[in-house]
């Protein structure tokens, strides 16, 4: 399968809102686990249906509905029957090949965006699509497998004091989203040091792995500017909205989230420039070195013919020639062969081409 584009063959003449899953199947079975909340009470617990959580939506406490293995047909038809979800948001959700995007479906706030991470083992960014949708009282996160990637939300609810923002479903929201975008932050870095950090290979040891390395990195690179650029759109959208669940005052935090995918992109786009340059200064180099090269076989070719010129007519194997027989011939064709190349070596240096 294509990493840049999915296999879309499944879907190709089905209805919209068909239950179809675009991707892979990344988990056996899938798991519900239910974090619910309030000031003076925390409950986690492993839910063995989704019936299970019908309750979440007249409950008080804030409830986190976190799925993970989005492949069940069954279990997705019927959380969409549950919470009344449109078919369309139902068919996002098991589109893993989906543009990031928000959408304003008048009980919930939806977001599709990816979840990033570096693997050691393919040596290559991966991405997990999540889906968060924002409802009253809920949030509800599906995932393609288990990940640890919420675990730092998970201790802050946790060890939340009764002053935490936490204890508002539109905070958790933001705070589960916020993650995402930090980890954007921080998978950015780490590639933009690799980049910056070949600066002084590029110019010292311009080897064919250098070249292999900054290919790998240019393709890193615009995976992420795939899975993050309409980050952008999604946060933009979601500010404009006039019907989101987020209150004004979770406004101002989406406003700061906006501002770090802002920087993400910008650096994004920063390091793709960047790495396009050392790509072409690599280039430039490597051409340099054969010109230096060429150069130097030029010049040594140059000053030899004349000199195999000399030597060519007194090859010939004609009978008479009048030097033959003079004294000091051989020596006096060394005297002329060596000032003719130290002629011309001293009309090149002059002419700076030395």
């Amino acid at each position: 399968m294509a990493r840049f584009i999915k296999d879309r063959e499944a879907s190709k003449g089905q209805i919209p809102g068909s239950l179809i899953l675009i991707g892979n199947q990344k988990m056996e079975k899938p798991e519900i686990t239910l974090i619910e909340y309030t000031q003076e009470h925390l409950e986690e617990r492993k839910l063995t249906t989704i019936d299970e959580a019908i309750q979440c939506k007249d409950s008080k406490a804030v409830s986190w509905i976190n799925v993970y293995g989005i492949h069940d047909m069954d279990l997705m038809r019927r959380l969409g029957e549950i919470f009344e979800f449109h078919p369309l948001i139902l068919e996002d959700i098991l589109n893993t090949d989906q543009r990031p995007k928000y959408v304003d479906a008048e009980a919930h706030d939806v977001f599709i965006l990816k979840m990033l991470k570096y693997d050691e083992h393919l040596k290559q960014i991966v991405s997990e699509q999540l889906t968060l949708i924002l409802g009253d009282g809920y949030v509800i996160t599906l995932q393609e497998q288990v990940g640890d990637v919420f675990n730092p939300v998970r201790e802050r609810i946790r060890s939340a004091k009764p002053t935490s923002r936490l204890f508002e479903n539109d905070y958790l929201a933001y705070a589960l989203l916020d993650t995402i975008v930090d980890n954007y932050i921080l998978l950015t870095e780490a590639i933009g040091r690799e980049i910056e950090s070949m600066e002084d290979r590029i110019f010292i040891d311009p080897d064919r792995s250098l070249v292999e390395q900054i290919y790998n990195l240019k393709t890193e690179i615009s995976y992420l500017r795939k899975s993050i650029r309409p980050v952008k759109d999604m946060t933009r959208d979601l500010l404009k909205s006039e019907n989101s669940l987020f209150t004004e005052n979770c406004m101002h935090f989406i406003r700061d989230l906006d501002d770090l995918v802002t920087q993400a992109t910008e650096a994004i786009e920063l390091y793709n420039g960047m790495i396009s340059d050392h790509l072409n200064i690599y280039s430039t180099n490597v051409n340099n070195r054969i010109n230096e090269v060429m150069k130097v076989l030029t010049i040594f070719a140059s000053i030899f013919i004349p000199l195999t010129f000399l030597a060519g007519i007194y090859g010939m194997n004609f009978k008479y020639f009048p030097e033959l027989s003079f004294k000091y011939s051989y020596l006096i064709f060394w005297i002329v062969a060596i000032s003719i190349g130290v002629g011309l070596l001293r009309y090149f240096k002059r002419k700076k081409w030395l």
